[in-house]
């Protein structure tokens, strides 16, 4: 039976595959403040505690290396340069053992945030959303499988503005690795196919101007660029 939609249903978000094919987005999850360094240059304690998670809608996506459009309501764009896990499998309260089972391959993607209004929700106890989750704010990499790459714990991760690097770190430096951060999410909410968990970003994080040219590296998993228009 034909479904009888009353408005045109969405056209569904997707990323490109190395290798071919496309993963369809299903959510957006986000690991917020999940390096020490990236904690103590936006004035919070690094020490574990429980990881927290924000939300991106599935078309924020940007992929293909198409330019970024710069949002509006803002000006104080930061970059945030991150290691995305893809998922193909789900489940509630998964075990850190088994969470890297339901990895499907990896990315690498921008958490792009208006700080401004970013800024101004932490002051009034607001939603972050809007500094977040706006349109086009998540630009991404093709989406390596696991079975390419495997399962990355370590390798440096930088991303360079016009040439010149503004963040430099490594991955095994996160504070919650893959597998804990999959688990305590899972905790959370029932995880499925299709989702994408952005896993926190280093330290570096700046504002970006209309004309800036970003360009990101994870070793051993792939590369972005993208360019503020």
């Amino acid at each position: 039976m034909a479904e009888n939609f009353v408005v045109p249903p969405p056209v569904q978000a997707a990323v490109p595959v190395r290798g071919g094919g496309l993963f369809p987005v299903r959510r957006i999850f986000c690991v917020g403040r999940n390096y020490a360094e990236h904690a103590r240059e936006m004035g919070h304690d690094p020490n574990r505690e429980p990881p927290f998670f924000f939300t991106k809608p599935a078309d924020a996506v940007l992929s293909g290396g198409q330019d970024t459009p710069y949002p509006p309501a803002t000006s104080d764009l930061h970059h945030e340069f991150e290691l995305v896990v893809a998922l193909s499998g789900g489940g509630a309260d998964v075990a850190e053992a088994d969470a890297l089972g339901l990895v499907f391959g990896y990315a690498a993607g921008l958490d792009m945030t208006r700080r401004d209004l970013q800024g101004e929700a932490k002051k009034l106890g607001r939603p972050w959303d809007m500094a977040k989750g706006f349109d086009a704010s998540a630009p991404i990499s093709e989406i390596v499988p696991a079975s390419v790459c495997g399962h990355p714990a370590s390798g440096r991760i930088t991303l360079s503005v016009n040439g010149k690097v503004r963040q430099d770190s490594d991955i095994a430096k996160m504070i919650w690795n893959v597998p804990e951060t999959i688990a305590a999410l899972s905790r959370l909410v029932t995880l499925a196919p299709g989702d994408l968990i952005f896993t926190g970003t280093p330290e570096g994080v700046a504002a970006t101007v209309r004309g800036d040219v970003l360009d990101g590296s994870i070793a051993g998993v792939t590369v972005l660029r993208t360019k503020l228009v």
